[in-house]
């Protein structure tokens, strides 16, 4: 359940360090930061068909671009991602490839953690980019809720935030939730309460499951949490499922495919609101550029960021790229970040809350390695 107090109250606290200016005045801008645990593959997700080492490197990862539309040049992009594909053709899509994090290692708990506070070692921040984000703007704009079980790392701090479920469930395998189930089904009141945990489970979880139907709820749910003019303004949406270590070619195209549905949901559900929304679609780290031997990728370096919405100056992929050359990967097997995706966010952020860009960096991101924000990612 969504509780209204905490929607309301989220907009209250303010207090922050350093200080910044306020954003402009509160408009109808939306921002939704989509976050893939487990370490997405961006050269399986936007594929540099035209680097000359691509289809040599990827092997049978390769294949699914085989028929692939290009992006440009240089690029294609999985054909799981149909309404993706039509927002970028609509100018309302873009990706920045070969980015990382400033953090070099390759756990997962640890990658996540560096992504969510905005610091180059995890855990040496205590509260989340997007928590700090909600002190520099406007009390009408500073409301946020997580489409989670739990408020993740990115939205905790000092200005209080909502979440649509009140709790996690356990770890637990799908058997076990399945004859708690039936144990649960003679008690009105705890058959309720558990009928909602285990729809939470599904929403926050796996993209792949139920054939994308799940992803697709998820972002209808975030659209009517933050279309409202009295709700959140501010989501954010937690993924799983993308650590494809075996089986990834079918197991990466679910996920995409997820992914998609869960973008045409959400676009539908804001209608008029889109043309004012910015998506961020971003991962803890990438993957390995050859496969290995369960047919999979292991856990690599950069990957690639979605930036999606009406407020995106869209129809083009941004990258310094490095090439997929051995001579070239990261370490003799990643792909080599040549670009900040914290600098890619705080760009997007200062644009489309008027914020001062080196002052949104430097708050959202004190770790960053770059020396500004990435810019002109979004309509003037």
């Amino acid at each position: 359940m969504v509780d209204r107090r905490s929607l309301l109250a989220a907009g209250l606290s303010l207090g922050f360090a350093p200080r910044i200016a306020f954003a402009r005045a509160a408009t109808d801008r939306r921002f939704v930061f989509i976050l893939q645990r487990g370490a997405a593959d961006g050269l399986g997700t936007v594929a540099p068909v035209g680097d000359p080492a691509f289809a040599g490197q990827r092997g049978a990862l390769a294949e699914p671009f085989a028929g692939a539309t290009k992006l440009d040049g240089m690029f294609a992009l999985h054909p799981a991602l149909g309404a993706i594909g039509d927002l970028y053709r609509a100018r309302e899509a873009l990706f920045v490839h070969a980015v990382a994090s400033p953090y070099r290692e390759r756990s997962h708990f640890d990658g996540q953690n560096a992504l969510e506070t905005g610091s180059a070692q995890p855990y040496a921040i205590k509260d989340g980019w997007m928590n700090r984000l909600l002190g520099l703007l406007p009390p009408d704009e500073a409301r946020a809720i997580a489409v989670a079980a739990t408020v993740p790392m990115a939205l905790r701090g000092k200005v209080e935030v909502a979440s649509y479920a009140p709790s996690a469930l356990p770890d637990a395998s799908d058997d076990l939730i399945a004859r708690v189930t039936r144990l649960y089904e003679g008690d009105a009141q705890l058959h309720a309460l558990w009928a909602q945990a285990t729809a939470t489970r599904m929403l926050t979880g796996d993209l792949a499951a139920d054939q994308g139907r799940n992803a697709a709820a998820t972002g209808e749910l975030a659209a009517k949490l933050i279309a409202p003019d009295n709700g959140a303004r501010i989501a954010m949406i937690e993924t799983g499922g993308w650590d494809t270590h075996a089986g990834q070619v079918g197991r990466l195209a679910a996920q995409l495919k997820g992914l998609d549905a869960m973008t045409a949901a959400l676009k539908a559900g804001l209608g008029p609101l889109w043309a004012q929304t910015l998506v961020i679609v971003a991962t803890e780290f990438g993957r390995t550029v050859r496969v290995n031997g369960t047919g999979g990728t292991d856990h690599g370096t950069a990957s690639v960021a979605m930036l999606m919405g009406g407020a995106v100056r869209g129809g083009r992929v941004v990258a310094d790229w490095p090439g997929l050359a051995d001579a070239t990967l990261y370490e003799g097997r990643d792909l080599k970040a040549t670009g900040d995706v914290n600098a890619v966010v705080a760009g997007a952020l200062a644009q489309h809350y008027g914020l001062d860009p080196a002052r949104a960096l430097a708050a959202l991101f004190p770790a960053s390695r770059a020396t500004r924000p990435t810019e002109g990612l979004l309509r003037a």
